[in-house]
């Protein structure tokens, strides 16, 4: 059995938290002047994300201008070259989480595309309830950037907080090539 936590790194948080947050879902959000949203359109419908300081700080399905700045360009592009079949994972700062915040981060960046696990696989390795970890998925600000469609109900999708929700994580799934359980 792999585990859990080994290819956690690939969701990097490595700057350290530089300005004030503010909580919202449960994990933090960046106060700052220089916060700039921008989107674009996706197979799986519209996709925005939000940048301040320098980091990732939010990412949600809805509409947005096209983006300005480079991170937000970045950060898009990889978004489509996702949808492309081109690239499986994201390599963007994040705004740092802690806590239960960090832990869960880290356990769904650490599921490999066209994989996934059950909110109990995670919850044993993590030592918390099943229903922590489904609480933890619906809080996490960055879905599809780190990755919460990956994880699973014990009998089914389980839910999801973003796009279109349960609709939108079959979607993802199929496109990783994971949905052939589901249907």
């Amino acid at each position: 059995m792999r585990t859990l936590l080994a290819g956690a790194a690939r969701c990097r948080h490595p700057f350290p938290p530089r300005h004030l947050r503010a909580l919202r879902r449960g994990a933090g959000r960046a106060v700052t002047a220089d916060r700039q949203t921008g989107g674009i359109l996706t197979p799986a419908g519209p996709f925005r994300v939000t940048v301040a300081g320098g980091v990732l700080t939010a990412a949600e399905w809805r509409r947005a201008p096209p983006p300005e700045g480079d991170l937000l360009r970045a950060a898009l592009a990889q978004v489509a070259e996702y949808f492309a079949g081109t690239r499986r994972g994201f390599d963007l700062p994040l705004e740092p989480a802690t806590g239960f915040a960090a832990q869960m981060r880290d356990a769904m960046c650490a599921i490999p595309y066209g994989e996934t696990l059950t909110y109990g696989d995670i919850a044993r390795t993590l030592g918390v309830s099943a229903q922590a970890v489904g609480q933890g998925c619906g809080a996490n600000p960055l879905p599809l950037i780190v990755p919460c469609h990956r994880v699973l109900g014990a009998h089914g999708t389980g839910g999801y907080s973003g796009g279109a929700g349960v609709e939108t994580k079959i979607a993802l799934l199929r496109h990783e090539g994971a949905g052939g359980f589901l249907i």
